[in-house]
């Protein structure tokens, strides 16, 4: 199920300020919580929902990213103010510049809770544009991504080969260095990164040709996915261990591919479900009939009841899109409008007449004709 707003679940308009959504969330918070509500799951669900809201909105940093991106960054499995790809691309094909990319990758981007420790890689984000008849069979598709992978010629390490990184001597290897202040008041101890080191721990006195001590390089990889039948746009598929190479020996990160379905000159989708609308003429709506349709598996036959509305719709059960999570596909809605010819000849015209005729109905043209007639009636013919 789709999460809503976090804004509307606390009732809030995108403006509040921070004391607005703490004031918001402890009331709805206390009519909410399980111990008010024993044995109610709908209403320990809301406070789940409420809880989430509030542990966002109230952040700055993860507020920030919401507005943002809404709930991409929390869908990619990253939390708000983590996810690298969702930002980084889009604007050069389906990823950003190269200069982008690669501040993604070696800049400040990724946050370091334990600078000396491993990393993970951050996830990324490939949108793919498919058909409509794609989505509906599935297909595999290869596409190419670049990446930061660990260099080949340090193995990571980010030192010239034969030799390694050093512990750096001002900080002892913790990154952090501490300043002790007299004041009046007493000593103070304050602790910030390692100006020497930057918070590495290690200093790279030969650094590696290739990498130039970053420990990683950006490529380009050519990777097989496989598109599942039934995807909508929108649609996340994770490829794990695809995404950017782990710092200090941390694991990889995923490669999320994000689908984009494009509209189809037929037919329009609305979740498992095709719609197409074709014309008739008045004579195949009036006396029904047979015609031809297309669908996605090719071209099947219609059958027009006598006396049929402009506007009715029509079902062909199973010839929508496959159940991306389930058996079967949806349904071929056909709507039928009724066409009125622009232009007659002279037959269609009699014909249309003489059914007019028959049905009591007097046309603009047969009117002239009736007064005329009723004029010499009354008048004896003179």
């Amino acid at each position: 199920m789709a999460k809503r707003d976090y804004y509307e679940v606390l009732g809030i308009s995108k403006d509040a300020t921070r004391d607005e959504i703490k004031k918001a969330y402890r009331k709805m918070a206390r009519k909410y919580h399980p111990d008010m509500n024993p044995g109610d799951k709908d209403a320990e669900e809301k406070f789940k929902e409420i809880k989430e809201a509030y542990d966002v909105l109230s952040d700055p940093q993860k507020r920030q990213q919401y507005d943002r991106f809404g709930h991409t960054a929390d869908d990619m499995g990253q939390g708000y103010g983590g996810f690298g790809g969702a930002g980084g691309f889009g604007g050069f094909g389906d990823f950003g510049g190269f200069e982008d990319i690669f501040e993604t990758f070696f800049g400040g981007g990724m946050r370091q809770s334990h600078p000396r420790g491993p990393q993970r890689g951050s996830d990324l984000r490939y949108d793919l544009d498919i058909t409509l008849n794609e989505a509906a069979q599935g297909l595999e598709k290869e596409i190419e991504i670049p990446r930061a992978e660990n260099c080949p010629t340090c193995h990571g390490s980010g030192a010239k080969p034969g030799t390694s990184p050093q512990t750096c001597p001002a900080c002892g290897g913790s990154g952090q260095q501490q300043y002790v202040r007299s004041t009046a008041f007493g000593r103070f101890v304050n602790v910030k990164t390692c100006e020497q080191c930057h918070g590495e721990g290690q200093i790279i006195k030969e650094k590696c040709p290739e990498c130039h001590g970053e420990g990683r390089v950006l490529r380009r990889r050519k990777i097989k996915i496989n598109i599942p039948a039934g995807v909508d746009t929108g649609s996340k598929l994770r490829i794990g261990g695809e995404g950017q190479a782990g710092v200090r020996g941390g694991p990889p990160g995923d490669l999320y591919i994000v689908i984009r379905v494009k509209p189809h000159k037929l037919f329009e989708r609305r979740g498992d479900h095709l719609y197409y609308e074709v014309g008739i003429s008045f004579a195949k709506a009036a006396l029904g009939g047979e015609i031809k349709i297309p669908t996605l598996d090719g071209g099947a036959t219609l059958r027009i009841p006598e006396g049929t509305q402009t506007g009715t719709v029509f079902r062909l059960k199973g010839k929508g899109m496959p159940r991306l999570r389930g058996f079967g596909r949806g349904d071929l809605r056909v709507k039928v409008n009724l066409e009125v010819p622009r232009r007659l000849n002279t037959r269609q015209r009699k014909a249309l007449r003489e059914f007019a005729a028959a049905s009591g109905e007097v046309l603009e043209g047969d009117e002239k004709k009736f007064f005329h007639r009723m004029k010499d009636a009354f008048s004896g013919g003179k």
